[in-house]
């Protein structure tokens, strides 16, 4: 029986099931790693399953699948969300419902906006341009959507050591695939048809669907967050990624999320054993 949560007033609106099994991802605690991918495509986390030495767990509700299991010496879950703001809304209140302290780094696919920009090129994002109203129901418009810098660091490490080409900058977020992103739509007037120009002149690379949401709420929530895309076309150019690269670019971006969780593991140990609240280059000159 799914039933609503009424032992705290503040989470008195968190639907769940009798073991605490959030409604719409269909998880409970213990099913969930604190370092979690988040990835757009259900079919996407079988691309990781190669990477793992061990599944623990795996399931589909919807298309939120999660597979929870190691990699490395590092334990990871790696979880589809679907399209849009709403979804990443939906998954990052119910993860919190049953996770302690998460790193959550979404790997995603997007369109380049600039002309630098080749097709299967990765963009990490260190924040991004708000053009979607989701995120509006919990901060005021003039919050940023930053992500945390150990994580921009951690996944140009990642990209790097996989000799991946890689940009970091800021991306944005359309809350839709069309219409928001000022697309040519035959019948269908466009409210901001000039907003790919307009992004472009103010040196944003990116444009996707769910970076804004993500970090505001992982920033409400005090956890780390962050994102790398792939690059599946290039708005400027109107160049789309082959059906015989889109693999392969899906894979890089899933792989990099994986291997920055990992990197992100070992910075931490580099904190702890010098008891700093933050990884600096320093520490690791020092161990």
């Amino acid at each position: 029986m799914v039933e609503k949560k009424t032992g705290d007033i503040k989470g008195a609106d968190i639907v769940s099931d009798n073991e605490g099994r959030q409604y719409h991802i269909g998880l409970a605690k213990g099913e969930l790693a604190e370092n979690i991918v988040l990835v757009g495509d259900p079919a996407r986390p079988n691309l990781a399953k190669k990477l793992y030495s061990e599944i623990y767990f795996e399931t589909q509700v919807r298309e939120f699948r999660t597979i929870t299991g190691r990699v490395g010496n590092t334990d990871i879950s790696i979880m589809s969300t679907g399209i849009g703001p709403g979804n990443i809304e939906i998954c990052m209140v119910e993860i919190m419902q049953i996770c302690d302290s998460p790193t959550i780094i979404r790997a995603g696919s997007s369109g380049g906006l600039q002309l630098y920009i080749n097709i299967g090129d990765l963009v990490i994002s260190t924040g991004s341009v708000r053009f979607e109203d989701t995120s509006l129901y919990f901060i005021p418009e003039g919050y940023p959507a930053v992500a945390d810098w150990e994580v921009i660091l951690a996944l140009s490490e990642a990209a790097k050591q996989e000799n991946i080409r890689y940009h970091i900058g800021l991306s944005a977020s359309g809350s839709g695939f069309y219409g928001a992103q000022g697309r040519d739509i035959p019948g269908l007037p466009v409210k901001n048809p000039n907003a790919i120009d307009y992004l472009t002149q103010v040196k944003v690379l990116n444009f996707e669907m769910e970076a804004s949401t993500l970090f505001n709420l992982a920033q409400i929530f005090g956890f780390r967050s962050g994102m790398v895309c792939s690059v599946f076309a290039n708005r400027i150019t109107s160049e789309f990624i082959t059906n015989e690269s889109k693999h392969e670019a899906e894979f890089n971006v899933v792989k990099t999320a994986i291997n920055g969780l990992k990197i992100l593991e070992q910075m931490d140990k580099v904190k702890s054993q010098n008891r700093s609240r933050f990884w600096s280059p320093m520490l690791n000159l020092k161990s």
